[in-house]
């Protein structure tokens, strides 16, 4: 299949829309399936992530971590002043996504020839699109990939280059002198602590009364209350802004009132997938309350049409090894089509990049105390951490009522990522509680402080608790 007589129309096996990483790992899949493709996007300016999402962001946290160390080093001993050059510091995270996002044009580039479409695509039926280019496709199967965008709300435009978000905040020439952010969930956290350990004066507020995305109150509250030692965060309110000759007034009413004039507004209020100018009408689609097509997690078909969702557009688990998940199970299903197979879904796993950081792994219910057997451990004393001056958070490990298998954990602590990749490893292997405390720790690590969390849960299971597990505990562990 490939070009038609008439140079309006291109015919493919699966049409692919949307080149991020859904799009790009589903594009591949599908070719690798023995399907003819289109890859059609607007721009192929690299994936969210590399362009304006997980590294930028890391990037501005390392810059961050390494000032935080300076400024906590008297906690040691040890005398030292950081001083932020800030252009340096916006140069350097420039440069290092820059080369990150010309990697991925490079892998594009790759691609064989035709399938390639720079175009934007809208249904005009199941199986045709309609290009802004003039052009027409028609598919077997479509995979919708078009990912996600920052939504700016009304009382928030009118702002011009003062207002911020993920996809401007990054080519930032210089720090902002002050920095308002709107929004307490990952993205508006990582950036405010970043900003805040830079120098950056910052204020947070949200509408919601929990951070970070996280389920369980005890851990979003003891996040809360760590950062709140760095910089304001206003939970529980509503939030709206002024231009002030050259500041903006940010003001906030609700559970608490008040204001702060500063440079510059960040906004993180959510991503809203990028569905509406694709006449999805067309395409005789169920869609949900959101106007996101309804669809099989587990094959990533939408109802029983020739259409498949993947990444940031079906709002599922908007996260990046999500997305590839997705899209290699859309593009070998779309290649396949109508012999879909459906495919097992992994533990869940989403990490924040706070210090602390915070996790979440498996099932986490919003009421764990109601619904599962808790199990925890407070990092204020736990060895390891107080070595290092970094004392302060926690650990919740969840299990069902009846059973002995280790279901979920959510956590705030230290390097918080590493354990919950132990943890999510331990769920996906069907560990049970007993077995991962009888499982080696050496001292001193962070590890060690699961050890609390999962004796309490030995006993809420009324398991066995041998003497290595009873008696065995080291002080400060």
């Amino acid at each position: 299949m490939g070009r038609s007589s008439d140079d309006t129309l291109l015919k493919c096996d699966v049409a692919v829309i949307g080149a991020g990483t859904a799009g790009l790992v589903a594009e591949r899949h599908a070719r690798k399936a023995g399907a003819k493709t289109l890859l059609i996007d607007p721009e192929f300016r690299g994936t969210t992530c590399a362009a304006v999402g997980c590294m930028p962001s890391k990037l501005l946290i390392a810059a961050a971590d390494a000032a935080h160390g300076i400024t906590q080093a008297s906690q040691l001993g040890i005398d030292a002043t950081a001083q932020v050059d800030g252009p340096a510091v916006m140069k350097r995270v420039q440069r290092h996504r820059d080369r990150l996002v010309e990697s991925t044009k490079a892998q594009i580039r790759k691609l064989p020839d035709g399938v390639c479409v720079k175009a934007r695509a809208k249904f005009s039926g199941p199986n045709t699109l309609d290009l802004d280019n003039g052009q027409r496709v028609h598919a077997r199967a479509v995979i919708i990939a078009t990912g996600a965008a920052p939504t700016v709300p009304d009382a928030f435009s009118g702002l011009g280059d003062r207002l911020l978000t993920n996809e401007n905040v990054f080519d930032l020439e210089e720090l902002p002198t002050s920095l308002g952010v709107v929004g307490a969930g990952p993205v508006g956290l990582e950036i405010a602590q970043a900003m805040s350990r830079l120098g950056v004066d910052v204020t947070v507020v949200d509408h919601g009364n929990s951070i970070a995305a996280l389920s369980d109150p005890a851990v979003a509250n003891r996040l809360h209350d760590i950062l709140s030692d760095e910089f304001p965060i206003c939970l529980g309110v509503d939030a709206k802004t002024v231009p002030a000759e050259d500041k903006v007034k940010l003001s906030w009413q609700g559970d608490s009132s008040g204001e702060a004039l500063v440079s510059h507004v960040f906004l993180a209020v959510g991503r809203p997938a990028n569905l509406e100018d694709l006449n999805l009408a067309k395409a005789n689609l169920k869609l949900d309350d959101h106007g996101t097509p309804v669809f099989d997690r587990k094959t990533m078909q939408c109802g029983d049409a020739p259409i498949f969702i993947a990444g940031d557009a079906n709002h599922d688990r908007p996260l990046l090894h999500e997305a590839a998940d997705e899209g290699a199970v859309a593009g070998h299903n779309a290649a396949k089509w109508p012999d879909v197979a459906r495919s097992r879904r992994k533990t869940p796993l989403s990490i924040v990049f706070t210090r602390p950081t915070a996790a979440s792994v498996g099932k986490v219910p919003f009421d764990a105390e109601a619904d599962m057997l808790v199990g925890s451990t407070d990092f204020e004393n736990q060895g390891r951490a107080t070595i290092e001056c970094r004392a302060h958070g926690g650990i919740r490990l969840y299990a069902e009522k009846g059973g002995s298998r280790l279901s979920g954990a959510e956590m705030c602590l230290p390097d918080a990522e590493h354990l919950a990749h132990l943890l999510c490893w331990a769920i996906e292997s069907g560990m049970t509680v007993s077995q991962l405390l009888d499982s080696p720790f050496y001292h001193p690590t962070l590890e060690e402080g699961l050890k609390p969390a999962l004796r309490d849960l030995c006993e809420a299971l009324q398991e066995s608790t041998p003497w290595d597990r009873a008696d065995g505990h080291i002080p400060g562990c």
